[in-house]
């Protein structure tokens, strides 16, 4: 028996993608003469059964109300032939989406339902984003900040130190004394370089470079400056059009922090120190004071009882972390590790980002799909307007440096792209941050000529360097991974000195110092052209899209106006972008 049902087809389902609260559904599909009924199985916390009526040219229809709450749903079929047979037709076994098969063991596909009042900045859609890893970015020579425990490069150019610490875990104590009156004397730079959005790794007290075991959420580390330096670039970046993100650890601090104080260092009492400590609810201790909960098994980060009230109560209030640092300047949060926080927990995250600014962003750290992760025994989904405005884009990335390396066709690489159209709602889907490169991967050039030493010793990594062959062509892919990233829905994001070509393997060798003096100013002038190009046009900013493939070494990405309307029914001229990306 012939039979078609395709989920990213408007014949087959109208409308497309995610749905609105209590919008209707229209689902379709066509069989051959053979099929004597059809009925569409569905569910949105319970099964229910809704026989289809047949219409012209042998398709099959219903139409049904979506719930009014936002929920997963999910739908299959069941086709009876004339002979009395009963056979099965779900979505592809990978759940991404498209056109299904019969089976007897069908997989469902996937509805994603929203809020009908979900907004997200606009500013995401519209914009370019640039992430700095804060100590390794530029160096005003105004902070002289020292800690005796630490180790500071007198040369800037110098490669970052693995120190080792156990668990194959780097402690991360060099310091090359990048700080944010540097970043502020580079604001121009970002600006001509068509940035909009600044994103900074972690910025709090913290004993580490990186500052992942936040010591004190509510000061910036002095390696870096006071906190009126921080207030003063949010100043001078807003006039330049420049918005500031902060980094939010949430999930755990450092041992060596107020609320912990393992080593008693601050003038608070910890939960290490005492259980009347104020902070001892905060923590999960199996045996006090020496074993506790801690993230990914690292001692040196004891994990938070996010359902803990008085940390909620710290974080959420009025003046509390997350509101504090909005009102000083910060447009929101990037969350480290967003799915291992609860639900509830973002939830009111959420609530209390938004009762500060409207217009300020969360956006998480969520490495696959969005619209399903599966979390600690349940499915989550982060994109129905209760909790995250988007995500960190990693299974495009992922795509693509397969793609460009590879790995799939470019029809592999536009499956990826059509599911996420699929199942993200437009507010979020507009708003993905669609990285290249970022601090906790090897250098993006590296991963696309497939030289990341990774196969190396650990402590050696940092010793290798791209033969010219090998860079011309990571440099080559590189450009087209950032054309791809320019012409598709999101902010587009580049990390600190992939402009320039910087390479490394993974942590530390990724976080390297930008090279002022030198670098590849060719690759830089090229890059921007594309992020200013990108920043400048409204049709890559909210025209539809849609994906063609035609061949294996290229993908064409069109964007365009419809009617009249962007994509969130906006006016705007109708006109069409076709962009061609080779991995020749």
């Amino acid at each position: 028996m012939n039979v078609y049902h395709n989920s990213q087809d408007s014949r087959c389902r109208l409308p497309l993608g995610a749905i609105k609260c209590l919008a209707k559904l229209t689902l379709r599909i066509r069989c051959d003469e053979e099929a004597e009924a059809a009925v569409l199985r569905f569910y949105d916390g319970s099964e229910k059964w809704f026989p289809m009526d047949r219409t012209e040219g042998n398709w099959f229809q219903v139409t049904i109300d979506m719930p009014d709450i936002p929920i997963l749903c999910w739908y299959d079929f069941r086709i009876r032939n004339r002979q009395g047979q009963m056979f099965s037709y779900g979505c592809p076994s990978d759940g991404m989406g498209g056109e299904g098969f019969i089976t007897d063991k069908p997989r469902a596909w996937q509805i994603t339902t929203y809020a009908a009042d979900y907004k997200t900045p606009e500013y995401l859609r519209h914009g370019v984003m640039y992430q700095i890893f804060p100590d390794r970015f530029c160096k005003s020579g105004k902070n002289n900040h020292r800690r005796s425990e630490n180790y500071y490069h007198e040369n800037w150019n110098e490669t970052p130190i693995l120190i080792p610490e156990g668990q194959d875990d780097n402690c991360a104590r060099d310091f090359f004394g990048g700080d944010l009156k540097g970043i502020e004397s580079k604001l121009q730079y970002l600006k001509d370089m068509g940035v909009t959005v600044l994103y900074l790794n972690p910025i709090f007290m913290a004993r580490s470079n990186h500052r992942y075991d936040t010591a004190d959420y509510m000061h910036i580390d002095s390696h870096l400056g006071t906190d009126e330096d921080f207030r003063s670039l949010c100043e001078t970046a807003k006039h330049l059009g420049i918005r500031v993100m902060l980094d939010g650890v949430f999930s755990h601090t450092g041992e060596d922090s107020i609320y912990f104080n393992r080593f008693g260092r601050f003038p608070t009492v910890g939960a290490c120190q005492s259980t009347q400590s104020p902070y001892y609810p905060w923590y999960q201790f199996k045996r006090y004071p020496d074993e506790y909960e801690c993230w990914w098994g690292f001692h040196t980060l004891p994990a938070m009882d996010k359902e803990c009230e008085s940390y909620r109560e710290y974080m959420f209030n009025e003046n509390g972390v997350v509101r504090h640092w909005v009102r000083q300047g910060s447009c929101g949060w990037r969350l480290d590790v967003a799915d291992e926080l609860s639900m509830r927990f973002l939830r009111s995250l959420r609530e209390a980002v938004k009762k500060e600014d409207e217009d300020a962003v969360v956006l998480g750290e969520v490495w696959e799909d969005a619209s399903h992760k599966e979390a600690y025994g349940e499915m989550r989904c982060y994109c129905q307007g209760d909790t995250l405005d988007s995500v960190m884009n990693y299974p495009l990335r992922e795509a693509a440096n397969d793609f460009f390396t590879g790995k799939i066709t470019s029809a592999g690489l536009k499956r990826l792209i059509m599911s996420q159209q699929e199942n993200y709602p437009a507010p979020f889907h507009y708003s993905l941050m669609n990285l290249c490169g970022s601090h906790d991967r090897p250098r993006a050039i590296n991963v696309l000529c497939e030289r990341t030493w990774e196969d190396k010793p650990y402590q050696e990594r940092g010793e290798y360097h791209l033969t010219d062959e090998e860079y011309a062509l990571g440099r080559k892919r590189f450009i087209e991974m950032t054309r791809l990233m320019c012409a598709l829905p999101g902010i587009p994001c580049l990390y600190y000195g992939d402009e320039v070509g910087m390479q490394g393997s993974s942590d530390p060798y990724c976080r390297g110092t930008y090279p002022w003096d030198g670098g590849d100013q060719e690759l830089k002038e090229i890059i921007s052209k594309l992020l200013i190009e990108r920043r400048d046009s409204p049709i890559l900013h909210t025209g539809f899209l849609s994906v063609e493939t035609p061949d294996d070494d290229t993908i064409r990405i069109i964007r365009r106006f419809e009617n009249g309307q962007d994509v969130f029914g906006d006016a705007a001229d109708d006109d069409e972008v076709v962009i061609d990306i080779s991995r020749k």
